[in-house]
């Protein structure tokens, strides 16, 4: 696996090798696997009904790995938010669930994502049938983490309810009048309307909504101006949002639009907003939550389970959640105090690849005790 898919990662729906090396794994244990939309993977075990999704995404990175392991990747790409450990750890499971296919009570649908990483890849496989045919029941998905104090070699969190914030990207473009530096009153500054802009912007997370909803608005680039010696003509923020709820979400950019017209406004100025829509929110099924801690019990200690508040992070699995019940558990692979002090979109994140069976066998107790549980 080091060599044939950590060691060469790939980026987005551009996942050539990466296809074929999971097709053929799949192959190798007597699977059937076919391709979803532009780059993605599904193959079934079992038969009948329920139907359980089992998901893991695919591809890396646009960084350079400074891990310093013999198998880094020296590409310019990486696997540093551990999509390769998550697509190691559905293979797995799906040879432990084919060996035992004869007894499952229904059928697991094994669902390999491209495109996670720009929050695409979910919502392809969706449009292109992913969750029918047969029609998936309930999901399940995993996220490795590490670096932290509480992502001990084995443990697992997750959330009941909402899990994890949406994201989104706005682009806010200004236009103003240029004139000559030393003649300011005939133009009209679109750099100092867009500084206008981000001030206030900041005023909806500490003004207009509770410090118990958790939500964030981030300018995190403004650009402007030509010359040093012109009043700026035209200026762009770039924004991120990210918020808990889809009603926070909504609020969001109701406010970013008003404000940022009126501002512009004020300042005699024109704005155009662009909104380039990100993930939703991820909610977690707390029926199905409960369903898998009792059946992760069967496999990891039950003090390293633990249910923790929502993230500030995004997954795109949260497109599936809108359409089926789902849940996205956090999979611990190397804590702090086991000497891995990187964490998730580090360069130089490394983590207890002795772990992985253990989360392997988490993906197939969940979706055969689900079975067991639902099925006839």
């Amino acid at each position: 696996m080091e060599d044939t898919y950590t060691k060469n990662p790939e980026l987005g729906f551009d996942l050539t090798n990466t296809v074929k090396f999971v097709t053929e794994k799949l192959q190798s244990y007597g699977l059937e696997p076919k391709k979803v939309g532009k780059a993605g993977i599904t193959a079934l075990i079992g038969k009948g009904e329920p139907c359980i999704l089992l998901r893991a995404d695919m591809d890396s990175l646009p960084m350079q790995e400074t891990s310093g392991l013999d198998f880094a990747a020296t590409n310019g790409h990486c696997h540093s938010c551990g999509h390769d450990t998550h697509t190691s750890m559905l293979l797995l499971a799906a040879k432990m669930l084919k060996e035992n296919e004869a007894n499952l009570k229904g059928t697991v649908k094994l669902m390999f994502q491209p495109a996670e990483e720009i929050l695409q890849g979910s919502l392809d496989m969706i449009e292109n049938g992913i969750l029918e045919n047969p029609k998936v029941d309930v999901a399940v998905a995993m996220h490795v983490f590490m670096g932290e104090k509480d992502t001990a070699s084995g443990s697992i969190r997750t959330t009941k309810g909402m899990a994890m914030s949406s994201a989104d990207a706005y682009t806010i473009t200004v236009k103003g009048k240029s004139s000559h530096g030393s003649m300011p009153e005939l133009g009209v500054d679109a750099v100092i309307t867009a500084c206008h802009i981000a001030i206030a912007l900041q005023n909806i997370t500490s003004r207009e909504i509770s410090m118990f909803n958790q939500n964030v608005v981030l300018v995190g680039k403004i650009s402007g101006g030509d010359t040093p010696n012109t009043t700026p003509g035209h200026a762009k923020l770039e924004v991120t949002t990210r918020a808990n709820s889809e009603e926070s979400r909504a609020f969001l950019e109701k406010r970013i639009n008003e404000i940022s017209k009126g501002i512009a406004e004020t300042f005699r100025a024109t704005v155009e907003i662009t909104h380039n829509m990100g993930s939703p929110t991820l909610y977690n099924n707390p029926e199905l939550v409960e369903d898998l801690l009792e059946s992760a019990k069967n496999i990891v200690p039950e003090d390293k389970i633990n249910l923790v508040r929502m993230s500030s992070g995004t997954e795109d699995f949260a497109f599936v959640a809108l359409k089926v019940p789902s849940a996205l558990i956090q999979f611990g692979v190397g804590s702090i105090d086991e000497g891995y002090k990187y964490g998730v979109h580090n360069s130089s994140m490394t983590l207890n690849e002795d772990s992985l069976p253990t989360g392997a066998a988490l993906y197939a107790q969940f979706a055969t005790e689900y079975l067991n549980k639902h099925g006839n």
